[in-house]
């Protein structure tokens, strides 16, 4: 049996002065569709993880990253790939997250986060989320 490529993708979890998160909503034709979303994407052969970041959310919703840090990394095995995914918390940046694909996007209060479909491999990130807001 082949083994499968760990993809790596660089993800943001964007937080406003509100302490609300961003989402989007994946098209209902790619992996795990019609789920919601941390904003982010691949890390291109080569790249720099944090360039990554920037244009990923640049080319997704229109922001460019100010201020971020690591948050959390996860490894996840889906039926057809496997994924590396490096989480970055986003607190500042320029311009206002928007749908650049048409996607659906909003605003969502932390509390509310459990809410929303995810995809598989986003459990542990609401989780993490969710329990420094117990905190």
């Amino acid at each position: 049996m082949e083994a499968k490529k760990r993809i790596w993708v660089a993800v943001g979890v964007i937080e406003n002065e509100k302490g609300e998160i961003f989402l989007a909503k994946r098209s209902s034709d790619r992996h795990q569709g019609d789920r919601w979303e941390f904003p982010g994407g691949k890390v291109e052969s080569g790249e720099d993880l944090l360039t990554a970041l920037d244009r990923e959310l640049w080319e997704e919703i229109g922001i460019r990253v100010l201020d971020c840090s690591p948050f959390m990394e996860l490894h996840h095995d889906y039926p057809d790939k496997q994924v590396l995914l490096d989480i970055w918390k986003v607190t500042r940046f320029n311009g206002e997250p928007f749908g650049k694909e048409g996607q659906e996007c909003r605003w969502v209060p932390l509390a509310s986060l459990h809410e929303y479909q995810f995809p598989d491999a986003n459990g542990p990130i609401v989780a993490r989320l969710q329990e420094q807001l117990a905190q």
